[in-house]
């Protein structure tokens, strides 16, 4: 089927772009890009590339051939994905080099044409192999609450829905993919509305790109079901507004990432056989998109469950159950994951204003940083108030000072401020911040009250630690702009 395109993806040197310039020019603005030059030093790119640069496949089989991992038939759609089925990395490996089937699968009416090409899908890497260096987050890409969260805390700890054998399949958002030319992966919008990057590592991609603004145009009438393969035959009458949209085009070469704003519906095509590195993240920028996705959601797990409220003893603990199962995510974790962030963040500013002690040199830029993180956090917590999220909350509550005297908050800190020190540039942030990082927070009369229920006490944590360290940053607080 022909699409309306509008244009190309900018492609961009990224060794000629400061951290500034991005965030300005993409990640504020919410554009996608293709940075290149990035990715010269990863081993990756060594190791997992033929000298004729072909996915090196024997490499995968004898290294890390045990893994288990999720597999998708390109040639058979299941629900609003394709098919899937869990296998070792040797035996796709396999399947891949005896040449599986590329032929239209005939026997679903929902394969579109596509051959029943295997695609490697969502391989926690990262998790699974962590002394393995494969490659450095670029720097545009590392303040990235979502993993920097997972990497010390679980996402979800209720015991009727956490699976403990599950660790690795829940525990980060950073994914190898893999897949011969042919695969390629239907229209969607990225997890939690997240931002994320693709690194191509081998072979070319052709991405097509909707932009937020349009994307009630592949939904059907009742905003239920969304178009599965733009490139396929498009029913008029279920998706009448198919025909308007206007798609962004990028063909993605080997070396080159592409950043994916938030709420941007993509499809993939692999264009070669192919190998790519992915994260999906999320930060101060995009804090609202998670937040509207995690409300839609959870109103429409409640409106699906409605006629049962009279009858039901936790109603309310039975709609946030349905919407982690549903999005992976509730407001009690998202809530918890961003009062985190908002105590790590009043520890450093405490350190960066010299409440304590003479305050760093060179540290403005860092200091804008951390204020607009507290100023995107309280933008949230007065949204949740106002649509009443969590309200008389009395059982799920982060308690500051256990929090703080918790050996994964102060790894928590320490990356932060590492973090904050590479993409500023600015070498001045000592570690001695982490080993006073509790005495900083347990200093404030504003975390006198230690425990925070709802959003409405995470605002007025964030405005009383504010006030308390001078007039100057309550008002580059109250001007913080977040879109």
């Amino acid at each position: 089927m022909d699409i309306n395109k509008g244009g190309q993806v900018e492609k961009v040197n990224g060794k000629e772009l400061t951290y500034g310039e991005f965030v300005n020019r993409y990640m504020e603005k919410n554009c996608p890009v293709v940075l290149t030059g990035l990715m010269d030093d990863w081993r990756a790119c060594k190791d997992w590339v033929t000298v004729n640069g072909q996915p090196n496949l024997q490499f995968f089989s004898s290294h890390f051939g045990s893994s288990k991992v999720q597999v998708a038939d390109c040639g058979t759609r299941e629900f609003t994905d394709q098919k899937r089925e869990e296998m070792r990395v040797s035996d796709f490996i396999s399947r891949w080099l005896e040449g599986s089937p590329v032929q239209p699968n005939t026997e679903n009416h929902d394969s579109n044409g596509h051959g029943s090409v295997l695609y490697l899908k969502d391989w926690h890497f990262v998790k699974e192999y962590p002394e393995y260096l494969a490659y450095i987050t670029p720097v545009f890409f590392r303040d990235d609450w979502l993993n920097f969260y997972l990497d010390y805390y679980k996402m979800h700890t209720d015991p009727d829905s956490y699976q403990q054998n599950s660790e690795i399949c829940c525990s980060d958002y950073r994914f190898v993919y893999m897949g011969a030319k042919g695969s390629w992966t239907p229209l969607h919008a990225d997890v939690f509305r997240s931002y994320s990057w693709s690194a191509n590592v081998c072979g070319k991609k052709r991405w097509l790109f909707l932009a937020p603004q349009q994307s009630h145009l592949v939904f059907d009438r009742n905003v239920k079901s969304c178009v599965y393969d733009i490139l396929a035959e498009v029913s008029e009458s279920k998706f009448p507004g198919f025909k308007k949209t206007i798609w962004l085009e990028c063909t993605q070469e080997a070396g080159e990432i592409i950043f994916v704003p938030s709420g941007w519906y993509h499809q993939v095509h692999n264009l070669e056989d192919a190998i790519s590195i992915n994260h999906n993240w999320f930060n101060a920028y995009n804090l609202s998109w998670v937040w509207n996705l995690l409300l839609r959601d959870y109103n429409e797990a409640k409106e699906y469950i409605e006629d049962i409220k009279d009858i039901c003893d936790d109603f309310e603990g039975l709609c946030q159950r349905n919407l982690f199962a549903n999005t992976g995510m509730n407001f009690y974790d998202f809530f918890t994951l961003i009062t985190c962030f908002t105590l790590a963040n009043i520890a450093l500013l405490c350190y960066l204003s010299g409440k304590y002690g003479s305050p760093p040199e060179s540290s403005l830029t860092i200091t804008q940083h951390v204020i607009f993180n507290l100023g995107s956090v309280r933008k949230v917590a007065m949204e949740m108030k106002s649509m009443h999220a969590l309200e008389g909350n009395h059982h799920c509550f982060l308690d500051i000072f256990k929090t703080s005297e918790d050996t994964r908050f102060f790894e928590l800190c320490t990356h932060l401020r590492k973090t904050y020190v590479t993409i500023h540039e600015q070498p001045y942030l000592s570690s001695e911040f982490e080993k006073s990082a509790v005495d900083y927070l347990m200093g404030l009369k504003a975390c006198s009250s230690s425990r925070i229920h709802t959003p409405e006490d995470l605002t007025k944590l964030i405005d009383n630690a504010v006030s308390e360290l001078g007039d100057n940053y309550t008002q580059q607080l109250s001007a913080v702009h977040v879109t």
